[in-house]
């Protein structure tokens, strides 16, 4: 009887309470993963404009040429409001390109020039390596790419990384016209899309997802433009023993990369965990530190437990 004793438990406290990370459920491979996270980091800065950013640029390429079917780069420049000229790319990697149905994923690739959120006032004008705020999003889509070479999708999958997404002050964004230097590459490519009827049956933006303090909750823009797709990705989730860091309740609304693809007609949500916060310790107030736009967004706060937790979502929404 005594070997019962967990299960009843269980059975008593809710059946989230039981949610354990038991290892891998997919071909994902979160240590690769965090290799990709730690390449990035190691470019330094992924600032538009600087050698770092085209570095990183001409790596995503390069590692996903290996990976997939069609790799697809949009170029342009962006002037910004205060008239510097960006050289940007979005890099879209294409994994069965003639299947009719597909799904489109999405991360951005660029990291912010300043940390305006970092408590130290010598540090704010300093450019964040963005170990979370960027390079995981890459990560986890160039290892679910990885994995989609072992287990073949039920679906076309596409891998977008967008470019420019944390150059600007976001505290004005309402839309393009008053706020032009945020949101670049999801914008571009809103406005310059693959044919003129290219419409996923869904779509996921997946940011900041590497926090050792895994916490993701339904986003609420996501839920007012595509409820259904934040079913699928929670349900998912919940199938696979993940409810304690997905979890199903709501907070407010984020502006991220998902918004100009919405208002394009583009069912995609934003899974993101936006409470990155340091161990032990609640966001906000004045004992919080959140290390979101910070100079502390380094590689130890990212950890292959998130990242494969995340992955197997990720590849099974596709898989199965």
């Amino acid at each position: 009887m005594k070997s019962l004793l967990p299960l009843i438990g269980c059975l008593v406290l809710s059946l989230s309470a039981c949610d354990r990370f038991r290892g891998p459920r997919t071909t994902f491979d979160g240590e690769a993963a965090l290799g990709y996270v730690k390449t990035q980091v190691d470019f330094g800065p992924r600032v538009p404009g600087t050698a770092g950013h085209r570095r990183t640029g001409d790596w995503i390429v390069s590692e996903m040429r290996k990976r997939v079917d069609t790799v697809i780069v949009q170029s342009w420049t962006h002037v910004t409001a205060k008239g510097d000229t960006l050289p940007l790319r979005n890099i879209f990697a294409r994994i069965n390109p003639s299947a009719a149905q597909r799904v489109l994923y999405v991360t951005h690739w660029d990291t912010r020039p300043t940390a305006d959120e970092d408590p130290n006032l010598g540090n704010k004008r300093q450019p964040i390596l963005g170990a979370n705020d960027g390079a995981s999003g890459v990560a986890l889509l160039m290892a679910v790419a990885d994995a989609l070479k072992k287990t073949q999708p039920a679906y076309g999958v596409d891998l977008l990384f967008v470019d420019g997404e944390d150059y600007g002050d976001f505290s004005k964004w309402v839309d393009r016209a008053t706020a032009p230097d945020v949101l670049i590459g999801s914008t571009y490519f809103a406005n310059h899309l693959p044919s003129p009827d290219y419409k996923p049956i869904f779509g996921v933006l997946w940011d900041m997802i590497g926090d050792k303090e895994l916490q993701i909750f339904p986003e609420g823009y996501s839920m007012d433009g595509a409820p259904e797709v934040v079913s699928r990705v929670w349900q998912m989730a919940a199938d696979m023993g993940y409810r304690k860091y997905f979890i199903n309740e709501q907070k407010g609304g984020i502006t991220d990369d998902h918004l100009p693809l919405l208002k394009k007609g583009l069912r995609v949500i934003d899974v993101i965990d936006i409470d990155y916060c340091a161990t032990g310790v609640g966001c906000g107030g004045d004992q919080g530190r959140n290390f979101h736009h910070t100079m502390q967004d380094t590689m130890d706060k990212v950890s292959a437990k998130s990242l494969q937790i995340v992955g197997d979502v990720a590849v099974a929404l596709v898989t199965r």
